[in-house]
């Protein structure tokens, strides 16, 4: 698949994107928001002892508009802890974290949960499915939360669900669905309000490997038609290869991956 202008050429530095570039490397539109900057963010956890789990420890991350950054690390290095701070779905200790533009640190709870509907996607391991709604409510459903129409949440639902390949499967519950139609599913559900950001942990986790490269090709090519924005936490080094940036999560950091 031919890379987007703008999007193309992997950049292999730091966190900040300004280093170790091959090929133009990626360039924000003109006009856009910075779909996700994260400063000196750490996070620290109280443990039952009473001292302190420190997991982050100043990670610096900016994704540009359309650009797609992989991050990689060992089991425990606090990927996932990151993932959710980037996602709005905890707070950091400390640091500063923006996404479209807007403070986390300046929202609410309400502010935050209206937010991660409007503005940030998921796609998790588990692909949290409502079982007892159909593909097309579940994908409704974000719409509905953030106060669109039913007509129009129904709309929005079945466009996309046509584009992720399960416009024949519209009625069929979860359990009806493989695993990979599920996680399809999750995609579309992701992108209901048109977020800045795709968050991805894990995304092809529970799959075999032809679903997964299915699911890999799905991503990138809603990626390059909709010009989306995408970090993905992942231990598939396939599914990173494709991204424009590979980073590790080390010693609570981000960094270039070695040799890169």
């Amino acid at each position: 698949m031919n890379e987007r202008t703008g999007a193309g050429g992997r950049t292999m530095g730091t966190g900040q994107g300004e280093a170790g570039t091959r090929g133009a490397g990626p360039v924000p539109f003109a006009g856009s928001s910075t779909p996700v900057e994260a400063t000196d963010v750490r996070k620290h956890f109280l443990q039952a002892d009473g001292s302190e789990l420190h997991v982050l420890e100043g990670v610096d991350l900016r994704v540009h508009p359309g650009e797609a950054v992989a991050i990689i690390g060992a089991s425990g290095a606090g990927k996932s802890t990151l993932l959710h701070l980037l996602g709005a779905l905890d707070r950091p200790t400390s640091g500063r974290i923006r996404v479209g533009g807007r403070s986390l640190s300046e929202l609410d709870d309400p502010g935050l949960a209206d937010l991660r509907n409007r503005r940030v996607g998921f796609v998790f391991q588990f692909h949290h499915l409502l079982r007892e709604f159909t593909a097309l409510e579940n994908v409704m459903m974000p719409c509905l939360v953030g106060g669109m129409a039913e007509d129009a949440a129904r709309s929005r639902a079945l466009e996309l669900l046509e584009a992720v390949g399960l416009g024949e499967r519209l009625e069929h519950r979860p359990r009806e669905l493989s695993g990979g139609e599920q996680q399809r599913v999750a995609v579309a559900r992701a992108l209901a309000n048109r977020p800045v950001v795709l968050l991805a942990d894990e995304p092809s986790g529970n799959l075999d490997g032809q679903t997964s490269e299915r699911l890999h090709n799905l991503l990138f090519g809603l990626r390059e038609e909709r010009s989306l924005s995408m970090v993905l936490v992942t231990h598939n080094r396939e599914l990173a290869d494709r991204t424009d940036r590979v980073l590790v999560l080390k010693n609570g950091r981000l960094e270039p991956v070695d040799g890169a």
